[in-house]
């Protein structure tokens, strides 16, 4: 007797119509560049800006900018009688998660960290760590995109909230480079096996794959140690954290569409979440 796999999932209807939306509306060539252009200013710029760096016509780079609003893409904003647009860092993040959806590279199981430094390694954290663990944490409160903290919690704070056996450090060359942890997001009974992830590399260890060898030791441990579902949130101006949750088989939920103020502005998140493959 012959067998087959069974067929994946299909996506939502929903999902593919938002989709197609967003693709048709850069089914342009002209729009893609000045989406680029507006992305890569990094802050906001004119219509007439945008229209002296393409050499086009003022009324077909309105057209075409109007286009990219209706769908989300950028952001418009009138200053006197200037147009001044924005990319919208929610639509940055989205837009790539869409592709990997439709293409199916999203995956349940941990990444591979790959090659590492020989003198980097991973292991439980322990009580002479927590100095450091809390000096990594201000580092990252200092860049003002990785948590809505503003101060470092207590110690005291942490042990309580992160679970035992889910509290991670890395190492590089004898010092502590960065922590991952994960923490109960509820107490009741039907949650038990929920929990929210945090990871924080230290600020002259980053791009050295520190990040990446904390998250697959996370949640490997996760898939073993009972917990079913992983979650977190995450500012979409971070790209480079959604990017590491994405290569651990996090699926984007949605954006929380200002979910909280943060240093007198309000904030989106991005929703993260990894199942467990046995939960699928």
């Amino acid at each position: 007797m012959t067998t087959t796999a069974p067929a994946a999932a299909l996506l939502p209807v929903e999902d593919a119509a938002t989709y197609a939306e967003w693709f048709a509306c850069l089914a342009d060539t002209t729009r893609v560049r000045i989406l680029h252009a507006v992305a890569a200013a990094g802050k906001a710029v004119t219509i007439g800006e945008i229209t002296e760096q393409m050499a086009i016509s003022q009324s077909n780079c309105s057209h075409h900018v109007r286009k990219l609003a209706d769908v989300g893409f950028v952001r418009l904003r009138k200053v006197g009688t200037a147009t001044l647009v924005s990319v919208n860092a929610s639509c940055a993040v989205s837009l790539p998660h869409a592709a990997d959806v439709v293409m199916g590279l999203l995956a349940p199981k941990p990444a591979e960290p790959g090659d590492l430094a020989p003198d980097l390694t991973v292991r439980p954290l322990r009580a002479k760590d927590w100095p450091a663990v809390r000096r990594i944490y201000g580092e990252g409160i200092a860049t003002g995109d990785a948590t809505f903290e503003t101060e470092v919690p207590p110690r005291a704070e942490l042990e309580a909230r992160w679970l035992r056996g889910h509290r991670w450090v890395a190492e590089v060359d004898g010092q502590v480079a960065g922590w991952a942890a994960a923490a109960a997001v509820s107490t009741r009974d039907c949650y038990a096996g929920v929990a929210e992830t945090s990871v924080y590399v230290g600020e002259k260890f980053r791009g050295r794959g520190v990040g990446k060898a904390l998250m697959h030791r996370l949640v490997a441990v996760a898939d073993e140690g009972g917990l079913w579902t992983l979650q977190t949130s995450i500012f979409p101006e971070n790209r480079n954290g959604v990017a590491l949750h994405h290569g651990a088989g996090f699926r984007t939920v949605g954006i929380r569409e200002r979910i909280g103020e943060h240093n007198g502005r309000w904030r989106d998140t991005v929703l993260l979440e990894r199942r467990r493959a046995s939960q699928l």
